[in-house]
């Protein structure tokens, strides 16, 4: 008989399907890649504030400045996702790292909201700066990536923090999209204000992600449109968008 049917016992029925979920050979193994995409995460953001940072300055960019600040916020989300797999029950973390990594979404749209008045305010316009264009390019192609890995293990898992992070890695995405979109019309156009238009809408995703976190609710996102809406796995019965 298989145990894929559910049989009658004692006048009731018993579902003998096996639970959902990864077997423990399995999870070793997400468990292993979540800590190595984290620590990718950890090491690129911490060049690309490097860059950023030294870019910004030299170039008098304020949207390079917050997009360095950015990268910096976003170490914190990878942290929090690291400190939680280093322990040997990481469900028990879970709760602690997502009001972390929601808080780290709070602090990013702080920093892009600040950097964006306070340049639209001015009217500065910032130097040409090709450092700035290519970090932006860079990452363009690389966090897309990172994130829908990231996300794909953390569903897979069942990791709401990891999923909830790897958002916060495709949110850097639509962050280096406005640079690079804001710096090219920059240089090319003269339009000093496009990055600082396009951050303050990132800063509002920034909160809605922010909350979401918070809250628990990590598949109900903008961002959601950007993956397969296919695969529904992670997903609670409660949560609308899957």
């Amino acid at each position: 008989m298989s145990s894929d049917l559910p049989v009658q016992v004692i006048g009731r029925r018993v579902d003998l399907t096996p639970p959902s979920g990864p077997d423990r050979p399995r999870r070793a193994v997400l468990v292993r890649r979540v800590r190595l995409l984290v620590a990718f995460t950890i090491a690129y953001n911490v060049v690309e504030a490097v860059v950023a940072l030294a870019a910004g300055t030299l170039a008098g960019s304020a949207a390079l400045l917050g997009f360095g600040l950015d990268s910096v916020v976003e170490v914190s989300s990878a942290v929090a996702v690291a400190w939680q797999f280093a322990g040997h029950d990481p469900e028990a973390r879970e709760k602690v790292a997502l009001r972390i990594i929601a808080l780290s979404f709070f602090g990013l749209a702080a920093f892009v909201s600040y950097d964006a008045v306070t340049s639209l305010i001015a009217g500065h316009a910032a130097d040409h700066s090709s450092l700035g264009i290519g970090i932006a390019a860079l990452s363009l192609l690389v966090m897309p990536v990172a994130s829908w890995v990231q996300r794909r293990t953390g569903t897979e898992l069942g990791s709401h923090s990891a999923v909830a992070d790897s958002k916060q890695t495709l949110l850097c995405t639509y962050m280096s999209a406005a640079l690079l979109l804001g710096l090219l019309a920059n240089s090319t156009l003269g339009w000093w204000w496009a990055d600082s238009a396009a951050a303050l809408v990132i800063a509002a995703l920034a909160v809605r992600e922010g909350i979401n976190a918070w809250r628990g609710e990590v598949c109900c996102s903008p961002a959601e449109a950007f993956f397969d809406r296919d695969d529904h796995n992670g997903c609670d019965g409660d949560c609308a968008c899957c």
